[in-house]
């Protein structure tokens, strides 16, 4: 059975009585609110992070951090924490929740409230506004084998100079219309293409073909990532690829390419590997996930499970 997403789960009663961390406050969920006049409600103004945490440890924290704050200093915004202040709201959100595995953390920072809904950085009149949500939430095993549908919409991945699509921003409007199109197409997600025409991401995650040469060795494609987030799991894909021994390439490629692939995934935190069953109503492949996908995907848990192992050990 089709996901409707990448991010589709199974509803946890468990998440009613959550305690959300606000400023420095941990609030029951029907508590946990921002100001009407906060930057991030009124203009999309800040950063954020998703994170996957197993055996109470969010995986690759360091790097989703050096991305937050880096997002945070290209728009000019003071986070207001150190790294090691904002790990310890995290850690201190998860046990306040007794939370372990099967959690999915949103780590959310704003520019803070604004004098006046106006879009000016200096009518801002405190200190950024940090949220982090913690809720026991698990992919949809189905996604994993059964994988997903794309859509290839007409709204473009923007260029550096319009919006860079390196920064993880609040603003996502360009996002959901690419999806909304898509789901309304009758697909579960989009695909985007540059502004050349060639094939970017995907509304939410990152997208792969998996192609054959000449001898019968599977390659591994996606963008060059100049119109796409540098993502995590992305980023991660391609590293134990490379310790696998497959080939990769980041390099353009057109819808052509895709049609003609042998197989197709996507990636993202939280679900981490998902296969592409169809493209644009073209059958990928066999149609189901390919050998490639789950050696990756296999390859994949496994870095997760080093870079928990690896924390585990730094905090005792």
């Amino acid at each position: 059975m089709a996901t409707t997403s990448t991010h589709a789960h199974v509803s946890d009663p468990r998440n009613e009585h959550i305690l959300v961390y606000v400023n420095g406050e941990l609030r029951p969920r029907p508590e946990a609110v921002v100001s009407v006049f906060d930057s991030g409600f009124v203009l999309g103004d800040g950063v954020w992070e998703g994170l996957r945490v197993h055996r109470g440890h969010p995986a690759f924290l360091d790097r989703h951090l050096d991305r937050l704050y880096e997002g945070a200093a290209a728009i000019a915004l003071d986070v207001g924490m150190t790294r090691a202040e904002l790990t310890e709201a995290v850690y201190a959100t998860l046990r306040a929740n007794d939370m372990a595995d099967g959690v999915h953390v949103r780590l959310m920072v704003t520019r803070g409230v604004k004098a006046t809904p106006y879009q000016d950085p200096r009518a801002t009149i405190g200190p950024a506004t940090v949220v982090i949500v913690a809720e026991h939430k698990e992919p949809l095993p189905s996604a994993a084998t059964e994988g997903i549908t794309l859509f290839t919409v007409h709204v473009r991945r923007g260029a550096p100079d319009v919006l860079d699509p390196e920064l993880n921003a609040h603003s996502k409007l360009n996002d959901i219309t690419a999806c909304v199109q898509a789901y309304t197409a009758g697909a579960d997600e989009a695909l985007m293409l540059d502004p050349n025409g060639f094939v970017a991401t995907c509304n939410s995650t990152h997208f792969f073909v998996v192609r054959h040469d000449d001898a019968g060795e599977p390659e591994v494609w996606t963008s060059g990532g100049q119109y796409c987030l540098g993502g995590i799991t992305r980023g991660n894909v391609l590293r134990v690829r490379r310790e696998a021994g497959i080939a990769a390439y980041e390099r353009t490629f057109s819808l052509t390419d895709v049609y003609g692939a042998d197989e197709a995934f996507v990636t993202g935190t939280f679900a981490g590997l998902v296969p592409v069953r169809t493209v644009d109503g073209r059958t990928i492949g066999d149609g189901r996930r390919g050998p490639t996908t789950e050696w990756l995907q296999r390859l994949y848990a496994g870095l997760v499970d080093r870079d928990v192992t690896a924390r585990e050990a730094r905090r005792g």
